[in-house]
């Protein structure tokens, strides 16, 4: 394959995963809402049906009432009465009402004509259900629903049936009525049947459209981009030499700012989650705080991406100066490491804003390295002016390195003089004419940054400038 080929490939494969996902989850969504609207339809019918049931069997209270309680214990005639009654109560091909004693034995069953004058306390559904024995119990706790399986009249199956039954305790006797809900489950079947066709349609119809279409103008912008492809290889084969030494000037220069910036901020982030994840499994408070500070500090090189072009120049020295900039620096410093930081500034902020920057990303990198390398628990940084050129030293109580090592950096100690870091340092500061000098020993490092009078505003720029 082309390398044409695996571009466009490339491309077209997550953007056909992307569409089916979003109309795969719009799907589930339909799904999840239908599925909920028909269980709501079936908790309705269930519902209606006991209120149905209630009523059915307060009615057969109310038709037996005048002779139940006009009678006696052992009244057999008006259990005879009580039981014609009953039976001869029945609503449609599968509506009846039947009895039992407390003992189990049938009383009265219009439906099934064995059933009366047997005992049936043990029977048991396919289920497992003790069905004759739960109705009793309903009866005796003052009444009560229980669903089971029983024999439908109307069709010799066995089907899902819900009844109530209520007790005549001075007979010891259990009368309950009952209603089949198959016809609840069939509805509700037809309902999800009905609901997966119509999802199903939807899908393969937001598929055929969606997924042509996409790719009928992502083809579109594929062709336009390959021939402005070649359109730009034919003007970049006309370059020159120069134009290739500034490109790589330029990528050196955006090397050293993504080194000197970008890059420590992102280091920042992943000490900040070092560090909330310490918290985290020490169950300390403010963890919440640890997670905010790499936020920040994300949303910082995010910033930083996108001033690239403007020469990187942090927002925090245009908001407050050089000299707040760098103890907020400090500052964030020391609540993510735990590094003590004193920061001590003697004279206002005269420097112009290209040093300040440079000042800025000094004090930057050499935070990063103490972090990394020095193994301090404090850091000193002192700013001040001497007959109007700017100074400002860094110290640490780390263990040192040797400046003068070559090759890998020896045990105990941080990596050599000639880093890529300490370079970048020292390239700032030159481009303004100043000096860094750094003396390094087991005590701990120094680094000393001293820059020009040129490298300062005068005083009418200062007064300008408040």
């Amino acid at each position: 394959m082309q390398l044409r080929h695996q571009i466009i490939a490339l491309a077209i494969v997550p953007l056909i995963v992307a569409i089916l996902t979003v109309t795969a989850f719009i799907t589930w969504q339909s799904t999840t809402l239908a599925q909920s609207n028909i269980d709501t339809f079936e908790r309705n019918m269930l519902k209606a049906k006991e209120t149905e049931l209630l009523n059915l069997t307060n009615l057969a209270l109310s038709a037996i009432d005048e002779v139940y309680q006009h009678a006696g214990a052992d009244d057999e005639a008006a259990k005879e009465k009580v039981r014609s009654i009953l039976t001869s109560l029945d609503y449609g091909k599968d509506g009846y009402f039947f009895v039992y004693d407390y003992a189990g034995n049938n009383i009265v069953h219009p439906r099934q004509a064995f059933r009366p004058g047997h005992n049936w306390l043990n029977l048991v559904d396919p289920d497992g259900d003790q069905v004759i024995a739960n109705l009793i119990a309903k009866a005796k706790e003052g009444g009560g629903l229980h669903q089971y399986k029983w024999e439908k009249p109307s069709s010799g199956e066995m089907a899902d049936k819900l009844s109530f039954a209520a007790g005549l305790d001075k007979w010891h006797w259990m009368v309950g009525t009952g209603v089949y809900l198959d016809d609840v489950f069939a509805q509700t079947e037809a309902a999800k049947a009905d609901m997966r066709d119509n999802i199903r349609r939807t899908f393969t119809t937001v598929a055929s459209i969606a997924v042509p279409a996409v790719l009928v103008v992502f083809a579109t912008c594929i062709f336009i981009t390959l021939r402005e492809r070649r359109l730009a290889d034919r003007k970049l084969a006309a370059l020159t030499q120069r134009v290739i030494d500034a490109q790589e000037e330029e990528r050196a220069r955006l090397a050293r700012e993504l080194h000197d910036g970008i890059s420590q901020s992102l280091i920042g982030v992943r000490y900040s989650i070092d560090l909330a994840g310490r918290k985290a499994k020490n169950h300390t408070d403010d963890v919440s705080a640890a997670i905010e500070k790499g936020a920040d500090a994300l949303t910082a090189a995010i910033k930083e991406v996108r001033r690239l072009s403007h020469e990187l120049r942090p927002r925090l020295l245009d908001d407050l100066g050089l000299t707040p900039a760098i103890k907020s620096l400090a500052e964030n410093f020391a609540e993510r490491t735990g590094i003590s930081v004193f920061v001590e500034a003697e004279t206002p902020d005269t420097l112009k804003p290209e040093p300040s920057t440079a000042i800025y990303r000094i004090t930057q990198e050499a935070l990063t390295n103490v972090e990394r390398h020095a193994g301090a628990n404090r850091v000193d940084i002192r700013l001040w002016s001497e007959r109007g050129r700017m100074r400002m030293t860094i110290s640490d109580n780390g263990r040192g390195f040797d400046g003068s090592q070559e090759g890998p950096p020896q045990a105990g100690h941080t990596k050599a003089l000639g880093g890529l870091g300490l370079r970048n340092m020292q390239e700032r500061m030159a481009h303004f004419g100043g000096v860094l000098l750094i003396r390094s020993s087991e005590a701990g490092t120094t680094l000393t940054a001293m820059l020009p009078k040129s490298a300062s505003r005068n005083l009418r720029e200062v007064q300008e400038a408040a």
